[in-house]
């Protein structure tokens, strides 16, 4: 019998900032068994870890016992395939300030299993390409947009990792220069994280409501508890303010991939993650960005894309695949 008939799943991690989904995948790609705990809360590594796995054993044991398990692959945020650590990621509370060993620690305390590991946005690319709405493509970017932002670059069907495993940090562009730039998780101003994630539209709308004396429906909220989809139901309401910050996003969001477009001609980007839950709030203002900001030859070119894979489906297949390969 072949090694995948013995062992015919693996276990991919959408390792986000604020929530881990685990799921048991076959070779076919269909999500057996899933299971999630909350990524933060946890000083140190080894208590998420083991935490981890308290969580996963019980899926493992419905699927056969970890004899059925072939590896794991991880997609987490600054997640470096090469050396498979984990390095100063500004939104994770246990590896925001140095290099944590993510894959050996998960395969320690796994029984020696294989463990891969790759950039949370890396993932979702490999799914979108494998299973989801790039299927069949050699070319484009997929943009991450949730806590953070982050990106997967596939040029001529391969992924770009970089001569150090960290090619694609494309939310820590600079799109704001000097003092008036936004302060980003990472340390640095301006970055394209600290306005067009999930967190940065939150911020916007409290910038907005702070500057003016405009009525909006987010008023009735306390600033520090509005999220992004406060913004967007309000903006569907018919909220001038509300939809002046999507407008504002998408405006930045499409100028950045006007020149994301100048280094790889992508025949697409697929845009994955909360934030594209607002659906044309946010896709109208980046496409018209976009025309207004490309450069010419690559004008009518790039399709714009909203994964169609639920929820963490998309980096946890991808997540999967960097399994398969091991």
């Amino acid at each position: 019998m072949t090694e995948n008939a013995l062992k015919p799943y693996v276990i991919g991690l959408d390792l986000g900032g604020t929530n881990s989904v685990f799921g048991i995948v076959d070779a076919r790609g269909e999500i057996k068994a899933t299971t999630a705990i909350k990524t933060g809360g946890y000083d140190k590594v080894e208590d998420y870890v083991a935490a981890a796995v308290a969580a996963l054993q019980p899926i493992i044991d419905t699927m056969g016992g970890i004899e059925k398990i072939k590896a794991m692959g991880i997609g987490a945020p600054n997640g470096n395939y090469y050396t498979g650590t984990i390095e100063f990621a500004p939104n994770l509370p246990w590896a925001h300030n140095g290099v944590v060993p993510l894959a050996k620690l998960f395969s320690d305390a796994l029984g020696g299993l294989p463990v891969a590991l790759t950039n949370d946005a890396n993932a979702a690319a490999l799914g979108e390409m494998t299973y989801g709405v790039a299927r069949g493509m050699k070319n484009f970017i997929d943009i991450t947009l949730g806590t953070g932002v982050g990106s997967g670059i596939v040029i001529n069907g391969q992924m770009v990792y970089g001569c150090d495993g960290f090619a694609g940090e494309l939310g820590h562009v600079t799109m704001v220069r000097g003092e008036e730039g936004r302060p980003c998780g990472c340390g640095r101003k301006g970055c394209l994280e600290a306005y067009c994630s999930a967190t940065g539209v939150a911020r916007t709308a409290r910038e907005f409501l702070e500057k003016s004396d405009e009525p909006s429906l987010l008023r009735d909220m306390k600033p520090e508890e509005i999220t992004s989809f406060d913004v967007s139901v309000a903006a569907s309401k018919g909220d001038a303010l509300a939809k002046r910050v999507y407008d504002f996003t998408g405006e930045m969001l499409g100028a950045a991939c006007a020149d994301f477009a100048a280094f790889s001609s992508p025949e697409a980007f697929v845009f994955f993650g909360g934030l594209t839950k607002s659906g044309d709030l946010l896709m109208k203002p980046l496409k018209e960005s976009y025309d207004k900001h490309v450069l010419k030859i690559f004008k009518g070119k790039a399709k714009f894309l909203i994964s169609t894979l639920d929820g963490s489906s998309a980096a946890v297949l991808g997540a999967s695949a960097v399994g398969w390969d091991l």
